[in-house]
C-alpha cells in the first residue's frame, strides 16, 4: 500500500497513478493541494480547456446552471469561466482542494461531496455537469456516471475528460457508449487528444446529452 509522502522527492503526479483506495486518494489530494496547480501546469494540463471548449460547442447558452464535479483546485472552473460560463458550482471530496478552488473566485457555490456516494442534490438540478479527470480507479467509480446524469435536467449536457489509461483500462469509454446505446443519453462527441503533454499522456473528451 502506498504511503503518501513516503518518497518526498517524487512528484505527487507520479504517485497518483499508484493510488489503490479511496482513503489513499483523499490523503494524497489533501497533501498535494498546496502545490497541485504548479505541478500540473508544469505538464501543460490540457483537459480543462478541452472540456470547456467541447461543452461550449454543444451548449445553447452560457447562462446555464453548471456543476463542476471533482473541481479540485479550480482549474476546470477557470477554464469554464474563460469559455463564458457564469453560473458555476463546484464540489470535491477534498477540503484542502476546495479551499484552493475558493481562491479562483469563479464559483457561485462550493461544497464537499463524494460522487461515489449519492449526492445530496435534487434530481435534474443542473443544466450541465463537468467531470474533468475524476473517473479514475481510486478516484470515482465509473458507476458514478449514472449519479451525474441523475442531477442533470432532461436535454442537459455531461462533459467528461479523462486520461487514456483510465479511459481504456477501466473501460470508461465502453461504459459511456453503453449508456448511450441503452438510451439514457446521447453521445454527441468523443475525441482523443492532449491530456498532460508535458508527461506525454493523452486523453479523451466526451459530451453526452441526457434524454
Amino acid at each position: 500500500m502506498l504511503e503518501v509522502g513516503e518518497m518526498p522527492e517524487e512528484k505527487f503526479l507520479n504517485q497518483t497513478y499508484r493510488l489503490e483506495t479511496h482513503e489513499e486518494t483523499l490523503a494524497h489530494y489533501e497533501a498535494w493541494a498546496e502545490t497541485y496547480d504548479e505541478e500540473i501546469k508544469e505538464n501543460d494540463y490540457a483537459q480543462p480547456e478541452r472540456c470547456a471548449t467541447a461543452l461550449a460547442q454543444y451548449s445553447t447558452s452560457k447562462e446555464i446552471d453548471l456543476l463542476d464535479i471533482g473541481c479540485g483546485s479550480g482549474l476546470s472552473g477557470l477554464a469554464l469561466s474563460d469559455s463564458g460560463f457564469k453560473n458555476i458550482d463546484g464540489c470535491d471530496f477534498s477540503p484542502a482542494m476546495l479551499e484552493k478552488a475558493k481562491n479562483t473566485n469563479v464559483y457561485r457555490k462550493l461544497f464537499l461531496a463524494d460522487i461515489n456516494e449519492e449526492l445530496d442534490i435534487e434530481e435534474e438540478a443542473y443544466d450541465a455537469v463537468s467531470a474533468v479527470g475524476v473517473l479514475a480507479f481510486a478516484h470515482i467509480r465509473t458507476e458514478a456516471l449514472r449519479q451525474m446524469l441523475r442531477v442533470i435536467k432532461s436535454k442537459g449536457l455531461l462533459v467528461i475528460g479523462l486520461n487514456e489509461h483510465y479511459w481504456e483500462d477501466d473501460s470508461v469509454g465502453e461504459k459511456i457508449r453503453a449508456i448511450s446505446e441503452e438510451g439514457a443519453a446521447e453521445l454527441l462527441f468523443e475525441e482523443y487528444g492532449a491530456h498532460l503533454p508535458g508527461a506525454d499522456i493523452g486523453g479523451w473528451v466526451a459530451v453526452l446529452r441526457k434524454k
